[in-house]
């Protein structure tokens, strides 16, 4: 009954923890019996069929014992075993184990561990006036739950011993446990060396092909560490045992760390001497730190004060930080710790914010700033910048629409009137084909509307052309005094050897060599660019076309007009200047000669009709 109670309250310590428990033994004159619970080097594993052993923690452990003074006061140590799926301790005989009185490590081993080894091993010092035990739990794994790649040996699910190297530096590996081993064997114990590499799925034995590396007896050198050295190793011992044949494998991590000749040194990253922090009044406030810290065995610190006082100092709960590591590279950290001030009030821009990084090698602190933030008016800002939009909306749909209009109207107000610049006598100049209808819309539309509505002076050849004169020497002067040559397209405009062709061509010339004349195409009726005569085609790059849309234009206000008088000189309607007397004298009499010689002029184009093709050939 008093095992029992004894197995239970074994079992109610490993489940609360390794704090030290007091157990009454049965026997009055015993001491009571400290249960130190299970240990928390974690779980021992040995694959089946491999030597392994369980040292007994109370050996090491310094507020306990140590050998020297247990073997001084009479201790014996006792081992207890407790199997997996039993509930009462069984005491351990000599069959099951091998005690090895060392200083260091009083040692329960197994030849050859079998699955049954599996369960709680408990390790007990005790003496006529004091007593301590400690549990240990050991896994036999079985071959087929082990996975290993391609040339690896089996290895038990047990934790690796780690190994820091500097890079362009030197160490030697030893297998674990390889003291031991030659402790308990008949001879020499073998090691051989393995490197997991390709994620775990191949190893590679010795020789490594590569002379910064390479096995020296039972110990693995590294004459200069490189980067593609780290990694697992995996080491398997052979021995010998009273004649029989024992094997352990075991496991290093190696890991490369920056040379020991850099800077050991921390450093503060952020904040820089001359970052300023935001803070809005009534918000939350972080203020970032970030500290580097090379690689060093040995503790490091990040934290912040405020007025001089860590955070568990403050009797301001408002206060409070987050750390985590940002980036860890060849054993250099990088660890940033943020001050989160909740509901940040004006008094908090008058308080001393430092961050501090401290490790055996060296401190450094630094002194955060802030800036209280003007809160913008997002209001005011958002309706002035939608009402900005909406006016730049406007005004694109307006001159989308009215851009003629707007157009028109600035050329009135600011546009430079030509009458003024140059010496030219007519405004406009109009060139078309002498058939019934383009002669009608010329002389009733285009004549009409263009000096009698909007004030231009018009020729027309076969109006202001004085009787007896030549019509290619009148044609070539008419279009040189002339600012604007307005050309009504048709069908049978520009025939060959016509009086057309010669007048746009002096057009095109004259506006191609002076610039002082520009040629603009009014389309009467549409025609196709087959039509077109070459020097046409070449030009209607550079000019103006306005289409006739029959009684869709005929009104002054429609798209034609305002489309034509932007083509043409600037004038102001309402300031229109009158004629002096002289200059209508002299237009009259011009027009009484046209009619009186109307017959004679129709004799005269059909004579000289070959004479305009030789002067645009030469000019050609």
């Amino acid at each position: 009954m008093a095992s029992f109670i004894s197995t239970l309250l074994l079992l109610f310590i490993v489940a609360v923890g390794i704090t030290p428990a007091v157990s009454q033994s049965s026997d009055p004159t015993e001491p009571m019996c400290y249960d130190w619970g299970e240990s928390n080097d974690g779980v021992v594993s040995v694959l089946e069929g491999e030597a392994g052993w369980l040292s007994c923690p109370l050996f090491s452990h310094p507020s306990v014992y140590n050998y020297n003074s247990t073997q001084s006061t009479g201790h014996n140590l006792f081992w207890y075993r407790l199997p997996e799926g039993h509930d009462l301790e069984q005491p351990i005989t000599y069959r099951y184990i091998t005690h090895l009185n060392t200083p260091t490590s009083p040692t329960l081993w197994w030849r050859r561990a079998a699955a049954a080894d599996s369960g709680l091993y408990i390790c007990m010092l005790r003496n006529k006036s004091s007593c301590s035990k400690i549990a240990m739990r050991l896994k036999v794994l079985q071959r087929d739950e082990v996975v290993r790649g391609a040339g690896c040996p089996p290895l038990a699910d047990m934790p690796a011993s780690h190994v820091v190297i500097p890079l362009q530096e030197g160490k030697t590996l030893d297998c674990p446990d390889l003291q031991d081993a030659s402790k308990m064997a008949d001879g020499e114990p073998t090691v051989t060396w393995y490197h997991v590499i390709r994620n775990n799925l191949m190893c590679d034995q010795p020789p490594f092909w590569n002379v910064n590396r390479e096995q020296t007896g039972a110990s693995l050198q590294f004459h200069i560490m490189e980067d593609s050295f780290k990694g697992l190793y995996l080491c398997t011992v052979h021995y010998l045992r009273r004649g029989r044949t024992l094997n352990f494998t075991r496991s290093i991590n190696v890991t490369a760390v920056y040379p020991s000749s850099l800077p050991k040194g921390p450093s503060i990253l952020r904040p820089n001497k001359n970052q300023v922090f935001p803070a809005k009044q009534n918000t939350e406030v972080r203020l970032e730190c970030r500290g580097l810290f090379p690689y060093l065995n040995s503790s490091w610190e990040i934290w912040w004060t405020v007025d001089g006082k860590s955070l568990d100092k403050l009797a301001d709960h408002r206060f409070s930080k987050i750390n985590r590591q940002v980036k860890y590279e060849y054993g250099e950290r990088t660890e940033e710790s943020v001050l989160v001030i909740q509901d940040f009030q004006p008094e908090d821009l008058n308080r001393d914010y430092n961050c501090s990084v401290r490790n055996e090698r060296g401190f450094e602190t630094r002194r955060a700033q802030l800036k209280e933030e003007v809160l913008l008016p997002l209001v005011e800002l958002g309706c002035g910048l939608g009402v900005t939009l909406v006016l730049m909306l406007l005004l694109f749909v307006v001159y989308h629409v009215f851009w003629l209009e707007l157009l028109l109207l600035y050329r009135s107000r600011f546009g430079t009137d030509e009458r003024h610049t140059d010496d030219k006598e007519y405004d406009v100049y109009i060139s078309y084909a002498r058939n019934s209808e383009e002669e009608q819309f010329v002389l009733s539309t285009l004549h009409r509307v263009l000096e009698n509505e909007l004030g231009y002076s018009v020729c027309i050849f076969d109006r202001d052309s004085l009787p007896g004169g030549t019509i290619t020497d009148e044609t070539l002067s008419f279009v040189a005094r002339s600012r604007r040559l307005l050309v009504v397209l048709s069908s049978g405009y520009a025939a060959q050897g016509s009086q057309a062709l010669l007048e746009l061509k002096a057009g095109i010339d004259g506006m191609a060599l002076g610039g002082h004349l520009r040629v603009i195409l009014v389309q009467y009726k549409p025609v196709g660019r087959e039509g077109w005569v070459r020097e046409l085609k070449r030009a209607r790059v550079a000019l103006a076309l306005v289409r006739w849309q029959g009684d869709k234009s005929r009104e002054l206000s429609s798209h034609f007009w305002k489309r034509l008088r932007v083509e043409l000189p600037v004038r102001r309607v309402s300031s229109r200047e009158e004629e002096d007397e002289g200059r209508s004298q002299e237009v009259a009499l011009m027009r009484l000669h046209s009619q009186n010689s109307a017959n004679s002029q129709t004799g005269l184009i059909s004579n000289t009709v070959k004479e305009p093709q030789k002067v645009l050939n030469s000019a050609a």
